[in-house]
């Protein structure tokens, strides 16, 4: 049993797995679109929640948030389930694959076989789609994978229900129904513009958007007086690998929100002004790009002359102002649209 799915790359799981299961069901957008739409740029700093012993920075909502916005802004109906018992979960999924229905999980990738050893360590945000099964083995398409993978179902089992820092509990979800395949997207793109200006903008607490930037540059200004050089290090080492290695990372999030720009400004008739918005975005994304190059050779001493922990602070800074001055003008512009 295979579903007759289109596999295709993409530059992130979540955006990529909703491309192409909207797609299946005949509702043609891109993976730039469904990140836009889904509100999917996206800082958070939090100490008080740790990986790997580290405090968490992350580059994206939570698990599952794009697909569900993208998919109630365009009018589908869709479903989801976490589950406590591991043979249950793996039931509920094969019922859904007789039906037909591509079916999303979230996963660890640590113990994903057809990753790369290099690529594998314990992060539980990771979305795929099970497209088949024959006898014990499915077939996965897996977004940042070329081609389709394939899985038994012990292993399939071990990574839905991976332990760690939010662990999935076995979460799938899937399309139920889709009122259109030519949905109108302009009202779903200016709502996804102006749910992103708020996330960035207007959260009071400071752990997110644009204040969670500034916290994480005023805490790394003391990182190594406070913890030392060795734990200062391996903390500028997680925020290196969530901004570079985790989907398409900051800057990547970034480059692909500035094609989202381009592509509503076509869609929404042209001559709005997102084109300009779109050289902004791509802009930060060249500045978050920067500050990894500049905290990766920090961080592996390749030179005398590396960036200290101020003066990556100061950059951080600076991309924090240039983020609250973007999403600031760009819901002004969304809102007279």
């Amino acid at each position: 049993m295979k579903i007759n799915f289109e596999h295709s790359l993409a530059a992130h799981c979540e955006s990529g797995v909703t491309r192409s299961m909207l797609r299946h069901y005949g509702v043609k957008i891109s993976e730039p679109m469904a990140l836009g739409i889904g509100a999917g740029v996206f800082f958070s700093y939090m100490p008080f929640i740790k990986l790997h012993g580290m405090p968490v920075v992350s580059f994206r909502p939570l698990p599952g948030h794009i697909f569900a916005r993208v998919t109630r802004r365009l009018g589908a109906r869709i479903s989801s389930r976490r589950f406590l018992n591991k043979d249950k979960a793996m039931r509920a999924l094969d019922r859904l694959l007789e039906k037909g229905t591509p079916t999303g999980a979230i996963v660890g990738v640590f113990y994903l076989p057809y990753f790369p050893k290099e690529y594998r360590f314990h992060f539980n945000a990771h979305n795929i789609c099970i497209i088949g099964k024959e006898g014990d083995v499915y077939t996965v398409s897996d977004p940042v994978s070329v081609v389709t993978n394939e899985i038994s179902s012990a292993d399939l089992k071990r990574v839905r229900f991976a332990k760690g820092t939010w662990p999935p509990m076995g979460k799938m979800y899937w399309v139920k129904h889709v009122s259109s395949t030519e949905p109108d997207l302009r009202p779903a793109i200016l709502s996804g513009i102006l749910l992103n200006c708020r996330r960035m903008l207007d959260i009071p607490i400071p752990f997110f958007g644009v204040k969670g930037i500034a916290m994480l540059a005023d805490s790394m200004r003391q990182w190594e007086s406070k913890l030392g050089a060795r734990k200062a290090a391996l903390q500028l080492a997680q925020v290196i690998r969530m901004l570079e290695e985790i989907g398409t990372g900051g800057a990547g999030f970034r480059y692909m929100y500035a094609a989202f720009l381009q592509e509503a400004d076509a869609v929404l008739g042209g001559e709005t002004g997102l084109g300009i918005f779109a050289v902004r975005m791509t802009a930060i994304g060249d500045a978050w790009r920067d500050f990894a190059f500049e905290a990766a050779r920090k961080f592996k001493r390749r030179s005398e002359d590396v960036c200290s922990y101020n003066g990556l602070a100061d950059k951080l800074s600076d991309i924090a102002g240039l983020e609250r001055a973007f999403f600031t003008d760009l819901r002004e512009a969304a809102g007279k649209l």
